[in-house]
C-alpha cells in the first residue's frame, strides 16, 4: 500500500482562539502541524519569563489548560502567589505553583545562555506535543499599548487595567529590525497550507507577521492556499478585546476591516455564518470571503472547523 504524503500544515497564532482551532487541526489525519506562536505579549515577573500565548498553546495541546478560563493550568494553586503578595509584591499577573515551575525553567535556561527556540521545543516535547511549536524570531518584541498620551506594556493593559484604558496606538518595540528564527522561515517555504487563527490581529498575529522575513516569506510563497480566520461574529470578539481596540483606533470591525491587516497575501478569509449578509456577494480584492461556523465551544465544532479550513484549502488548489 502505498504510504500517503501528510501536508505540511503552519498555523500562526496566538490566544485561546489559536489554541481551540491547534486542537481541531491535530484531529485531521494526514497533516504535519507547525505552530508558529505569538511572543509579543512575553514579559517578565518576579525575575521570570513567562511567555503567556506560547504556555496557553502548550497547556492546552497537553490537555492540561484550565478550560474555563482559557489559559493557566487546570487545579493549580497559588501559594507562591499569597507568599510574595505577603511579602508587598505585585501580584495582579495570576501565575499558578504549577505555572512557576514552567517559568522558573525557561527562566534558568535563557540565563544559561540557551536560545529561547530551544527551550520551547524542549517544553513542547516534555509535554508530549504531537506538533512543532516555533518561535517567530528569539529576539524580544514587546507589545506596547499607548493610553493616556502614554506607553504601558500590554500585559499591564491586558490584566492589571483589563483592557479598560482607551488605546491610542500600538507598537512591536524594535520588530522592523529584529532576525527571525530560520525554522518559522522553513516552515512557512516548506508549508502546502498557512492558517491564521482567529487571533487577534493587532495582539497576537501582527507581532508575527510584521517581522520583516517572516511577511516576506508569506508573500514570497504564492504557490499554496493562505487561509485567515475572522476573530469576530457580527462585530464582537468571542473572547478578547479584538472588536474594543478596533473601534477605538477607529478600523473597520467588519471582516473587511479583518482582511486588511493581512491583505499583502492572504486568499481567503473564514467568515462565520452570521455576517455572510453583510459580506454577500463581496471580497477586498483578491481575497474571498467564505462563511462556516467559527464558535468553537465542542471538541467537535473545533474539528468542523479546522476540517472545513483543509477542504477549502483543497478547493483552492483544484481551480
Amino acid at each position: 500500500m502505498k504510504k500517503i504524503k501528510k501536508k505540511e500544515v503552519v498555523l500562526l497564532a496566538g490566544g485561546v482562539g489559536g489554541a481551540k482551532l491547534a486542537e481541531g487541526l491535530l484531529k485531521i489525519e494526514n497533516i504535519n502541524l507547525s505552530v508558529i506562536c505569538n511572543i509579543g505579549d512575553d514579559d517578565d515577573f518576579h525575575g521570570l519569563h513567562v511567555s503567556p500565548d506560547v504556555d496557553t498553546m502548550i497547556y492546552t495541546l497537553s490537555g492540561l489548560v484550565n478550560k474555563k478560563q482559557g489559559w493557566g493550568v487546570k487545579s493549580d494553586k497559588y501559594k507562591a502567589l499569597d507568599v510574595l503578595k505577603k511579602l508587598g509584591q505585585e501580584t495582579w499577573m495570576l501565575l499558578g505553583d504549577s505555572d512557576f515551575g514552567l517559568h522558573i525553567y525557561r527562566s534558568k535556561r535563557l540565563n544559561l545562555g540557551h536560545k529561547l527556540s530551544d527551550i520551547t521545543h524542549d517544553i513542547a516535547k516534555a509535554f508530549n506535543l504531537k506538533c512543532n511549536i516555533i518561535l517567530p524570531t528569539n529576539a524580544k518584541i514587546p507589545t506596547q499599548i499607548r493610553i493616556e498620551n502614554k506607553w504601558i506594556s500590554f500585559q499591564e493593559y491586558f490584566v492589571k487595567r483589563q483592557c479598560k484604558p482607551k488605546v491610542q496606538k500600538i507598537k512591536y518595540k524594535g520588530i522592523s529590525n529584529v532576525e527571525a528564527n530560520s525554522e518559522a522561515i522553513k516552515a512557512i517555504s516548506d508549508a502546502d497550507l498557512i492558517i491564521l487563527a482567529p487571533s487577534n490581529p493587532l495582539l497576537s498575529l501582527l507581532p508575527i507577521i510584521n517581522i520583516p522575513q517572516i511577511k516576506y516569506s508569506l508573500i514570497r510563497n504564492k504557490k499554496i492556499p493562505k487561509i485567515a480566520v475572522s476573530p469576530l461574529i457580527s462585530g464582537k470578539a468571542i473572547k478578547g478585546p479584538a472588536n474594543k481596540i478596533m473601534e477605538e483606533m477607529k478600523l473597520s470591525v467588519h471582516p473587511k476591516g479583518i482582511s486588511d491587516f493581512y491583505k499583502e497575501f492572504i486568499d481567503i478569509l473564514i467568515i462565520d455564518n452570521e455576517d455572510m449578509k453583510a459580506c454577500y456577494n463581496s471580497n477586498n480584492g483578491n481575497i474571498k470571503f467564505i462563511p462556516t461556523q467559527t464558535l468553537m465551544k465542542t471538541k467537535k465544532d473545533k474539528i468542523n472547523l479546522a476540517r472545513f479550513i483543509i477542504d477549502q484549502a483543497k478547493i483552492f488548489m483544484s481551480n
